[in-house]
């Protein structure tokens, strides 16, 4: 249902733009105060870039984000990455995420992130004291935050804005009539913005998503999707259509798609009661996959995705980094 509202096929959006139109005074007059400078960002000793979204629900986001990661690591940069960690609670913040923290901890995102690229993650509402935890344990060169393009409390010299091709902008309304958490005006302050799927327009880089083997969660084995005669679909993600069609593009039948919310939260039992039994495949994303691992069993799978972006626009936009991160390091950042 909240598909199609936000998509404008339900007109019960017009019952919600009230409270749409205090969520964009409250926002507005929250990015006014720090440009006015009646509340002051808090600017770490090193460049910061930020890599956000417009709109509630799933962008790509995060493969975006391991890839910047990781480019900047093959260049040889000490990279560091912060999030607020949604869906992850612990008593005190900041957290600093090790082998032994769990995705109930730091949530799922940041789990993944450390785990597939290896850099520092720190997890924290507060966004500035993630910043402090890592620089208290990490030399780094960087810091990439994992959302937080609304988080105007911690200040960026670069921002990176991933729109879904596809789904774009909706109906164009602020929460909750709609998916905007700031307009689409937006994008014209942003240094790039990065469309994953569909048709970029002129000035936008364009971005998809790559499958790799399917991964076992048990004993490791890769596997073609298309080696299984049907699967299990999962995915807990913002918008799980998307990861359904990466499979059926990728060659993988699928005999029953099951969506649950963003950032789920599993159980064994839950898990277990959409196969029919254990011979038939469960292929979830990887996302899914490490809030899953320490209870899988061994005909559960996930598909790893990896982010390409347009070669040229991507060299430009990487160049553009290291320029600031050179900068920084001859003292010719920009200053509050």
């Amino acid at each position: 249902m909240i598909e199609r509202i936000w998509s404008g096929q339900s007109r019960l959006y017009w019952l919600l733009i009230p409270l749409s139109v205090l969520f964009g005074l409250i926002s507005g007059f929250i990015r006014l105060s720090y440009r006015l400078g009646w509340r002051r960002a808090w600017r770490a000793p090193l460049p910061v870039v930020v890599v956000g979204n417009l709109t509630a629900g799933g962008n790509g986001k995060t493969p975006v984000v391991i890839w910047l990661v990781e480019q900047l690591q093959r260049r040889g940069y000490r990279v560091g990455v912060v999030s607020r960690g949604y869906g992850g609670k612990v008593d005190h913040y900041p957290l600093v995420v090790s082998d032994t923290v769990t995705t109930a901890q730091a949530g799922d995102e940041p789990i993944l992130i450390y785990q597939r690229t290896g850099a520092p993650v720190a997890v924290a509402p507060k966004r500035c004291e993630a910043v402090a935890a890592l620089l208290a344990q990490h030399s780094l060169d960087v810091i990439i935050t994992d959302d937080g393009l609304q988080h105007y409390a911690l200040a960026r010299d670069m921002e990176l804005v991933v729109v879904d091709g596809v789904r774009r902008f909706g109906n164009g309304w602020w929460l909750p009539a709609g998916p905007m958490r700031e307009r689409a005006g937006r994008l014209k302050t942003v240094d790039a913005v990065i469309v994953n799927g569909g048709e970029a327009s002129a000035g936008e880089i364009a971005m998809h998503l790559i499958a790799s083997e399917a991964v076992n969660l048990v004993s490791g084995e890769r596997r073609s999707v298309t080696d299984f005669p049907a699967w299990v679909a999962m995915a807990g993600i913002g918008h799980p259509p998307r990861f359904f069609t990466t499979l059926r593009e990728n060659g993988a039948t699928l005999c029953r798609e099951v969506a649950f919310a963003d950032h789920q939260s599993y159980q064994p039992e839950h898990l277990s009661a959409l196969t029919d039994n254990q011979s038939q495949p469960l292929i979830m994303t990887e996302k899914d996959a490490v809030k899953c691992r320490h209870f899988a069993q061994t005909n559960w799978w996930y598909l790893p995705v990896d982010a390409v972006l347009s070669e040229v626009p991507a060299a430009a936009l990487l160049s553009r980094l290291e320029q600031l991160l050179t900068n920084y390091q001859q003292g010719k950042h920009r200053a509050d």
